[in-house]
Parts: structure tokens; sequence; C-alpha cells
């Protein structure tokens, strides 16, 4: 049967299902609060009848645990949580549960997930998912999911989320959705005049993270990304250099280096925004360098797209907080790069043909951030917080390949494992999608491999002492070869679960896996 579509049915109360859930699930007797039991994973839910369209789910986090990264995972499925054996539940929505049809989901930014927040989320008759947080406005989450057939809310009781219950759900009038921008909390108009309404999408993590690589406090420290090392052999050969920063600028803002160089010159952090000196072409990868980082400090870089001239604002024009552009007439689009930064890594940011801007992080591709409106020209603006204190514009490359989202120096994420960060050792899983992997079926977040191979790998072998942590769990030490590209990259565990992967293929080149081999030291 079709989706009903409409008010004035009688709805049940919206409960959790009592029976398809994860083995770490914990339900209480009136199916309205469950609770994680323990590890991070293995606590799938769904709801114990389909929802409506525009109808609002809505959750309040009651448990929090910090020890671990990555959030609530939410979205729907239109296969019947009764017909599903809780046996075969993945331990993961994101990328297990969503690379299976009829599964949709993306991970609730970490910012959002705090203990007694108020969590929305419901979709509309086009298939585009929005939530809201607390007294928010609406934000767009992800889109594709099929109305055509009854959907259950899928709930992935995930990560540093450790228990939810379930609030009656609530109708809202279509005409009401207006998604806006991914903060929470209300800003200041830049322009208070300005009162109609227009689509401000959200760039943040979705998906997932997704995903899983928030800063956490000082206590809870990330582990170091051992991709960094490398990142220089991540870019291409040739990069065109005309690429620099507009003289526009905030006041707490310094361009050096023939403007190639924004540096942070106020510790007060209020006019940090910088953009780039002309459009963004389809297709063209912009490559970023984080010259300079404060670990001690908290927060990290916004981005975006816009299409206002930089050459037709002045400089009192630009706000203390990015997201406030949203308000003016002009197409305004603002994230933050919620993977933990460091000195001397690289960002790539490229949109393609279809408005899609993707990001990737030291070669690794965190996935879809946002769709924007390509018909007109974009510039791209950056601002520094917290730990960012300056970044540098290393060139572009035009992608020649339109078929690939994603550039030859952003190979599509390979799964990570949730980092451990405050407990004891737990078993890396590799289907949990790497920071910031759109996790819905549409894009998918298994690896796929290039279109055209090349005869060696692209990239060189890890380079390093054998006490390299593993790329996947960050905990093991390598010890295994991918045949046949010949990086050794992983421990032998990681290994063996990315080679049953559909399309699995080296984090490193993208060449498809043929075979793990497991390697041993002489001494």
């Amino acid at each position: 049967m079709p989706m009903p579509q409409c008010g004035g049915l009688v709805i049940s109360p919206l409960l959790f299902h009592p029976h398809a859930k994860g083995s770490q699930i914990m339900m209480d007797t009136t199916q309205k609060a469950v609770k994680r039991q323990a590890s991070f994973c293995n606590a799938i839910t769904f709801s114990n009848r389909p929802v409506v369209i525009h109808e609002q789910v809505r959750l309040k986090i009651t448990k929090k645990q910090c020890c671990w990264s990555g959030a609530l995972r939410l979205g729907f499925t239109s296969k019947d949580p009764s017909r599903i054996n809780p046996d075969t539940l993945p331990k993961y929505a994101c990328p297990d549960l969503v690379s299976q049809s009829g599964f949709w989901a993306k991970a609730l930014p970490e910012e959002f997930a705090n203990e007694g927040n108020i969590i929305a989320f419901w979709v509309d008759k086009k298939g585009r998912v929005f939530y809201r947080v607390n007294d928010s406005g609406a934000m767009l989450f992800f889109s594709g999911v099929r109305t055509t057939e009854p959907l259950w809310a899928l709930i992935d009781v995930y990560g540093l989320t450790r228990g939810v219950e379930l609030l009656d759900s609530e109708m809202i009038p279509p005409d009401c959705v207006r998604p806006r921008s991914f903060t929470a909390i209300p800003r200041p108009s830049l322009r208070r005049e300005t009162e109609e309404t227009r689509l401000s999408v959200s760039l943040c993590d979705l998906n997932l993270q997704e995903e899983n690589f928030q800063s956490m406090t000082a206590m809870c420290p990330i582990p170091q990304n051992s991709l960094n090392s490398q990142h220089s052999h991540l870019l291409p050969s040739q990069l065109e250099s005309d690429l620099r920063f507009h003289q526009l600028r905030g006041a707490h803002i310094k361009t050096l280096d023939d403007q190639t160089v924004a540096r942070l010159e106020h510790a007060r952090e209020e006019r940090t925004l910088v953009f780039t000196n002309r459009s963004l072409r389809i297709n063209e990868t912009i490559f970023v360098k984080i010259n300079k980082s404060n670990s001690s400090r908290s927060g990290s870089l916004s981005y975006g797209v816009t299409s206002c001239d930089p050459s037709t604002l002045r400089p009192s024009d630009l706000p203390y907080n990015p997201e406030s552009l949203v308000d003016r007439k002009e197409f305004w689009a603002v994230c933050r790069v919620l993977v933990p930064l460091q000195s001397g890594d690289i960002l790539g940011f490229v949109t393609n043909s279809e408005g899609e801007l993707h990001l990737s992080h030291n070669g690794v591709s965190t996935g879809m951030q946002v769709c924007v409106d390509c018909s007109q020209p974009l510039w791209m603006f950056f601002g520094l917080h917290g730990a960012i204190m300056q970044i540098r514009i290393l060139g572009s490359t035009l992608a020649t390949d339109l078929r690939e989202p994603s550039t030859p120096s952003s190979p599509t994420s390979v799964p990570n494992s949730p980092t451990v960060m405050c407990s004891g050792s737990s078993d890396p899983v590799l289907s949990s999608s790497g920071p910031g992997t759109l996790c819905n079926s549409i894009n998918g977040t298994a690896p796929n491999s290039p279109v055209s191979m090349p005869e060696s790998p692209i990239s060189p072998s890890i380079s390093g002492s054998w006490s390299d942590e593993c790329t996947i769990c960050y905990e093991n030490l390598v010890d295994t070869v991918i045949y046949s590209c010949g990086h050794m990259c992983l421990c032998y565990t990681c290994g063996l679960k990315l080679k049953k992967m559909n399309n699995a293929c080296c984090p490193i080149c993208r060449r498809i896996i043929k075979d793990i081999i497991k390697t041993y030291r002489s001494s």
C-alpha cells in the first residue's frame, strides 16, 4: 500500500518495535525508552508502526557516554521490522544496513547529541528527510527515500549516544518545512530587514559523521591519523596555481605569501572569513592545507560556498558568525569540518555537475556534504576557528572523468571503526564508515573501483616503521600487504573484513583487492 500522506488518520502512539532490535538494546516495558547495554554498536532499533509523511519522530537523548565517538544514526526503512530476524541485524546502520535496499539513514552531528536534547526527524513526499534540534529551524538531512510504500523509523543508538526516549510524534503542515542552516542556535540576522524565507541547506556531517570523528574533550584524545605522514603524496602531480584568497577578508585575518596563506591575527576569532579570488569551476578540486593548528584549543574550520561575489562586499558586511550569512538574500551554505584537523592535513573540495559538494581529508573522501546551486557562479569561503590558526591554498585541478564525483586524489572512503578513547580494547570492526561519509543508499558507502586501473600504485607504500598503526582501526600494527597493488596499511583483522566487502578496494590507491597477505617480522 502507498504510504499515507495526509492528516485525518487515527495514528496510534509511536513506540519502539519490541522484537526487531540489536543485541545490546534494553527496552522498558512501555516500549518508549531504550538503552545500549555495552560496547558502541549492535543497537539498531525500529518503530512499531509505519510513520506517515510529515510525521515528526521525536526523540529525547537520555544518556550520553563520552568515551566513544559518533552519535545517533537516524532514518527510515521500507522493510517491515516484524519480518526482520534480530539475529541478522548488522552492528551498524551505516554503512552496513544502508548498503541494503530499502534502508536509508545518516548520522546526527555529534555537537547535537547532548543529554536532554530533543531531536525530531521526518520525511516529505519528495523523499527528503529533515531534522531539527530542540526549537531550531528545520535542517535538510538527506534525500532519496522511496515514499511510495510504508516507511518505519530507523534509530541506531550508536557511539556516544547511550540511551533515547520516544516522545509523542507530531504532524507538521508541509508548507511549514523550510530547511535552515545547520546550527541549532538562532543566529542574529546580517540583514534583519530581509524576512523572506529561503532554502539554506545543511552542510553538516551529515551523514553521518557521520561521522565518527568529532573533536572530544582533552580527556578523550583521538589518535593521530596515520595517513598524515604521507599527505604530500596524495596530491595530483600537477596543480593549477591561479587560485588565491580574495583581498576582501575579515578584520582578524591576514593574508600572506601572494594571497595564498590566511593567518588568524586575533585571539577573539570573531571576523575570520576569507574568500577565493574567483568563482569555482565544475569538477574543479580545491586543495587546502592546514598550515598551523593548536591542539589546546577547541573548534575547527568553517567552509562553504556562495553566489555572492566578494568584490561586492565590504569588510563591515562580514559577520562574527559565518552561520549568519544564510540570512542574506544570496545563496550561502555554511559548514564546519567535523574531522579533527592537525597541522599538515590536506582538504579537497569539489563541486560536480550535479551540484554535489564533496570533501576529502588527507586523500580519503568523506562523501557528499551538500547539494548546491551550481547554475550560477559560486565562490568558496573559509572561517578559521579554534585550533585552526593558518591555512594555505595549494592549488586546484580539474577532473577529467565527470562520472566520478570524487577526485583521483580523494578515493572513496574506506570504513573505519569508531575510536575507543576512554575504554579498554574492543573489537575493531571495519563496517563503520569513515569521517563524514554519507550513509544513504543513493551515494553508498562501499568502496568503488576507479574507472581505469593504473599500472602501478598511484601512491608510494606506507612509509615509516613497523610501529605504524592500521589505517582502519588505528589500534593494531600494520602487518598485511594488499595484493595486487602492494600497499601495506592494514592489520590482518581489518584486512579480512575489508576483503569481504562488495567492490573492496585499497584505501590508498583504490585498486581492487584480489587478496591480502599477512607478513611477519624476521626479528
